[in-house]
């Protein structure tokens, strides 16, 4: 198939003005997985929501597809759901909760154009949920609030929204406000129309959409009588002291919509579906590495954010995911790899919803296409046709937890260079090596702990070769160069080596605490020990 586009540009552009691309960002336990099942079911991509934990004939969360995440009812994995919704289609990217997945979070929130931020009407604003704002802010990724959870005791409302602008810096907007204290949601009230109340009539253990009734505000004050008026009270004064709703202030961050409701009954999940489509920007231009920015229009450009292998395990394959940025993607096209200068063809393309696969022919900008066992790729990647396009590199963060791995059965040597060398390119892992330990025993660097926990685990059901995870006592690790490997190796610290990152041969200097980089930089001044990012907020 040629390179040239054979959609013309304003089919393009107003396929892209259809496009709504986000994720959900939120603390664990906040209810993301329960979320992201209930927009899909508003929208009726889905049937019947699941649990978490599914139970009795309540099947998992689609989202949720590695057994390790059924087992343990947490996201440690990105998965991207389509789904249509009042003509348009939306392109929800799910995120891993857990703080030591945040390095696979922050290359999603590079794939997309907006974020929900889930809090916990019980627990406020939660340290997690700080640190993915902060790198909401720092793509400059505008941001709606769901306060989660309304039906179960809870904080003040008013207290809720005066620590997102403390502590956050932006200015909450109510867009739909609680009747009734947390723990008693007695309905909700539209900023924009206060005239009415929507109740709702939970469906037994939330499976299907809750029932929803519109009250006049005389019947709302009939029956609802105090909750009703200090509803009213409450949404005025807010709406009163503040800037009100603006849309090119969303778009700043200098703003944050917020919305009420419980997401495992689906209440206000619609509204704030509706809102995704009503306020949240459709895909734009998009900076690039050597400046300027690729147009939407332009010839196709795409970021390829997350690889991931064995979602079949039937067929134990890879699948790239890729954000269409600009252009048209037309299944079987010949794209370049930037990184290389090479051209491939896109033979097996899908769309994908959860672990679910379909043959995807066409994407538009704000689409996530699966590109199937297209090997040369690597997370960050930029694909493009036509003039060349490079999009910033996803930076990798610093990993505070070292180990060596071994194959436990040496004669499944070849299981576990393969595995280590899968789980090294999707990033689930940054191996380091160095010439004294060998193939047989890389060392693995996580930004957590638990990342440990997923490799044990794939390492031994997905690639067959279970491995053991000896601890190192490094903390710290630093950027260097070959003077600072010599440097390093010269002073034969007890405490301190440098090995080289597989993934793109940079070199890392690891010591155990501050206390011996310190002393090693007191002692060699002029050796290059440069930072990673540490954490999401320090992006």
């Amino acid at each position: 198939m040629s390179t040239e586009q054979s959609v013309p540009v304003p089919q393009v552009l107003h396929e892209a003005g259809r496009r709504r691309t986000f994720a959900v960002i939120s603390h664990p336990d906040a209810g993301k997985s329960t979320l992201t099942e209930a927009l899909a079911l508003h929208a009726r991509a889905i049937t019947s929501a699941g649990a978490v934990h599914a139970k009795g004939d309540r099947r998992g969360v689609t989202s949720d597809w590695m057994e390790l995440e059924r087992e343990r009812g947490i996201s440690v994995t990105s998965a991207a759901l389509q789904f249509g919704h009042r003509g348009h289609v939306m392109n929800l990217v799910d995120t891993p909760g857990h703080a030591d997945f945040s390095e696979d979070t922050y290359r999603v929130l590079a794939a997309v154009d907006c974020a929900i931020m889930l809090v916990d009407a019980a627990k406020g604003l939660e340290e997690q949920t700080r640190k993915l704002f902060a790198v909401c802010r720092h793509r400059g990724v505008p941001v709606i609030t769901f306060i989660n959870k309304w039906d179960r005791r809870g904080r003040d409302a008013l207290a809720l929204l005066d620590d997102i602008e403390t502590h956050l810096g932006i200015t909450p907007v109510p867009v739909v406000w609680p009747v009734g204290n947390a723990g008693n949601l007695r309905g909700l009230v539209e900023a924009g129309n206060t005239e009415q109340m929507l109740r709702y009539t939970k469906v037994p253990a939330g499976t299907h959409a809750a029932l929803e009734e519109q009250l006049t505000s005389e019947e709302a004050a009939e029956q609802e009588g105090e909750a009703w008026t200090t509803a009213l009270e409450e949404l005025e004064l807010v709406l009163s002291s503040g800037p009100g709703y603006d849309q090119e202030a969303f778009e700043a961050g200098r703003i944050s919509p917020v919305f009420f409701g419980a997401a495992l009954t689906n209440i206000g999940v619609k509204s704030l579906l509706d809102a995704v489509v009503d306020l949240a920007p459709a895909p734009g231009p998009r900076p690039l590495a050597k400046g300027g920015s690729r147009e939407v229009g332009e010839e196709f450009s795409g970021l390829v954010f997350k690889i991931q292998a064995n979602m079949d395990p039937a067929h134990r394959d890879r699948i790239a995911f890729v954000r269409v940025c600009s252009g048209v993607f037309e299944r079987g096209m010949h794209v370049t790899r930037a990184a290389s200068g090479r051209s491939f063809a896109t033979k097996y393309a899908h769309t994908v919803f959860g672990a679910e696969r379909t043959v995807v022919d066409t994407a538009y900008p704000g689409d996530v296409v699966g590109l199937i066992n297209a090997s040369a790729l690597r997370v960050g990647d930029t694909l493009f046709t036509g003039k060349k396009t490079e999009f910033p590199p996803l930076p990798a963060f610093a990993p505070e937890y070292f180990a060596v791995a071994r194959p436990k059965d040496i004669s499944r040597s070849k299981q576990f260079r393969k595995g280590v060398a899968q789980l090294d390119e999707e990033g689930v892992i940054q191996v380091l090596v160095s010439d004294r330990r060998g193939d047989q025993a890389p060392v693995m660097a996580a930004v957590g702990p638990m990342q440990f926990d997923v490799i044990l685990h794939r390492m031994e059901h997905e690639f067959s070769s279970p491995i053991a995870l000896d601890q190192l006592s490094y903390r710290l690790a630093r950027i260097t160069d070959a003077d600072g490997a010599a440097a390093l190796a010269k002073a034969r610290l007890t405490n301190g080596e440098v090995l080289t990152r597989s993934s793109d041969g940079v070199l890392l200097a690891l010591f155990a605490d501050k206390w011996h980089l310190n002393a090693f930089q007191r002692a060699q001044p002029d050796i290059l020990l440069q930072p990673l990012i540490a954490t999401a907020d320090g992006a």
